[in-house]
C-alpha cells in the first residue's frame, strides 16, 4: 500500500482472540498494519471491501514447519531439511534453503495460514537454526518475508537422531548418547563464551571464530531459544533436565506423551507444541498420540499450540487438526488460540502477530463460515495488509 493508504474490511464478524466472544464490525487497515476493530469511520480515499457477513480472523501460524526446506512433490532435490553429516550442526540456517517457489506455501496462504517457523529437521541432535516467515510476499527473495532471524536453535532426542547415528555406526546410537552429545555440545558452548570474555579484555586470546560454537552462546546466552523435538514422556523429562541444567529458553516440540505427566511438565515456565497429531502412529515414540492431549495440556495454564510438522501433515491440515480437537472435545476458542495467539507468544511475536488488534501485522484471514466446519471456504487472505490471495 502506499503512503497513508487504507484499506478496510467492512460488515463482518470479527475473531479478535484477544476477545472471546467475536465483534460485529471490521478491521481497518492503514500501511500494512491494524488501525482499528469493530465500527469505525472510514476515511476518504479508504479502499472498501465488502466481507458481506463473513467471518475475520487474523493469519493462522504454524510454528513448527519445514516449508521449503523438505518441498513438496521433490525427492532428493528438494530434501534441504536435515545436514545429516554430524550429530551436531548449530551452524546451519534453515533460512539458506528455503525455495520460495515451493507450491506448500501457495497451499497456506490459501487456508490462511500467514505465518510459520522453519527449521531444520530432528535427524542431528543439534540440527541449526530457524527462522519465522510470512508465507507470502510480492517479492520472491526471502528477505522480504523475514518475520524474524535467528528465531531458534532446533534440538532433537528420541528417535531420529538415534536412527540416523546408529546406522552410521557412530554415536549417539543411544538415548544415553543423545543427551550426552546435547551437553558436550552445551559445554562447548560455555568453553568458548568464557574464551571471548577474556579476550574483551585481552584481544589476544581470542579463540579463532567457530559458527558452531557462537550460535550456541546465543542459546546459553538465552538470546536465541532452543525449540527440542521430543515426542516420549521420557524423553520429554530429558529435554527438561537439560534445559534446566543449562538454564535454557525452550519448548518442547511434538509432545506426544505430555498429557502422560501434565502434572509434571506443569512445574516448568516451558510451552508445548503437540502434532502432527493427525493420522496413525508411524513410530513407536507415538504410538500415545492423541487429539485428547491438548484438553489435558491447556490445564498446565502454559501457551500450547498445534503443528502440521509441514510436511509430515500438508500445511492446510493445521486447521483440520484443531477442529478435530475441537471435535473431541477442546473448547473452540482454546483451539483457535492454538493457531494464532498461542504459537506467536511461544515465537516471541506475540506483540505483532496472533491477534487482531491496533497497531499489529495486518495478517488476516477472512471465511465464509468458521473455519472448524469442514465446508468452509477461505475467501481472502491478507498478509501486511496486501491481498495474498482471493478466492
Amino acid at each position: 500500500m502506499t503512503e497513508n493508504s487504507f484499506k478496510a474490511l467492512v460488515n463482518g464478524t470479527v475473531y479478535t482472540i484477544k476477545d472471546k466472544e467475536p465483534i460485529i464490525g471490521g478491521v481497518l487497515i492503514k500501511n500494512g498494519k491494524i488501525a482499528a476493530v469493530g465500527q469505525f469511520d472510514i476515511p476518504n480515499g479508504c479502499e472498501i471491501i465488502d466481507v458481506n457477513g463473513a467471518l475475520i480472523f487474523p493469519g493462522f501460524i504454524d510454528p513448527h514447519t519445514h516449508l521449503g526446506i523438505s518441498e513438496t512433490a521433490l525427492g532428493f532435490e528438494g530434501a534441504d531439511h536435515n545436514e545429516l553429516t554430524t550429530p551436531v550442526t548449530a551452524h546451519v540456517n534453515a533460512i539458506d534453503a528455503i525455495n520460495p517457489a515451493d507450491s506448500a506455501f501457495d497451499d497456506a496462504i490459501k487456508a490462511g495460514i500467514t505465518s510459520a517457523l522453519v527449521i531444520p529437521g530432528s535427524g542431528n541432535i543439534i540440527g541449526g537454526v530457524g527462522v519465522v516467515i510470512k508465507n507470502w510476499s510480492e517479492d520472491i527473495v526471502m528477505e522480504s518475508r523475514i518475520v524474524k532471524k535467528d528465531a531458534c536453535m532446533k534440538a532433537a532426542l528420541g528417535e531420529n537422531p538415534k536412527r540416523v547415528y546408529s546406522s552410521k555406526k557412530t554415536s549417539p546410537s543411544t538415548r544415553m548418547g543423545s543427551a550426552a552429545v546435547m551437553r558436550e555440545a552445551l559445554v562447548e558452548g560455555q568453553n568458548y563464551a568464557r574464551k571471548l570474555e577474556k579476550a574483551e579484555k585481552d584481544p589476544e586470546k581470542a579463540p579463532e571464530r567457530n559458527l558452531k560454537l557462537e550460535n550456541l552462546v546465543k542459546v546459553l546466552k538465552r538470546e536465541m531459544p532452543i525449540k527440542i523435538h521430543a515426542h516420549r514422556a521420557d524423553d520429554i523429562a530429558t529435554a527438561i533436565r537439560i534445559s534446566q541444567e543449562f538454564n535454557l529458553d525452550m519448548s518442547i516440540e511434538h509432545s506426544s506423551e505430555a498429557h502422560l505427566i501434565s502434572e509434571y511438565v506443569s512445574k516448568f515456565n516451558y510451552p508445548f507444541v503437540v502434532g502432527p497429531s493427525l493420522g496413525v502412529p508411524t513410530k513407536v515414540e507415538t504410538k500415545n498420540k492423541t487429539l485428547k492431549s491438548l484438553q489435558v495440556l491447556i490445564k498446565t495454564g502454559l501457551p500450547v499450540s498445534v503443528t502440521t510438522d509441514h510436511p509430515v501433515l500438508p500445511i492446510y491440515r493445521l486447521i483440520h487438526a484443531a477442529a478435530l480437537a475441537v471435535r473431541e472435545g477442546l473448547d473452540e476458542y482454546e483451539a483457535l488460540k492454538m493457531i494464532t495467539i498461542n504459537p506467536a507468544i511461544t515465537l516471541g511475536l506475540g506483540d505483532r502477530l496472533g491477534s487482531i488488534e491496533i497497531g499489529k501485522d495486518a495478517d488476516i484471514t477472512v471465511y465464509d463460515r468458521h473455519p472448524f466446519d469442514f465446508l468452509s471456504n477461505c475467501l481472502y487472505t491478507f498478509v501486511d495488509g496486501k491481498v495474498a490471495y482471493k478466492r
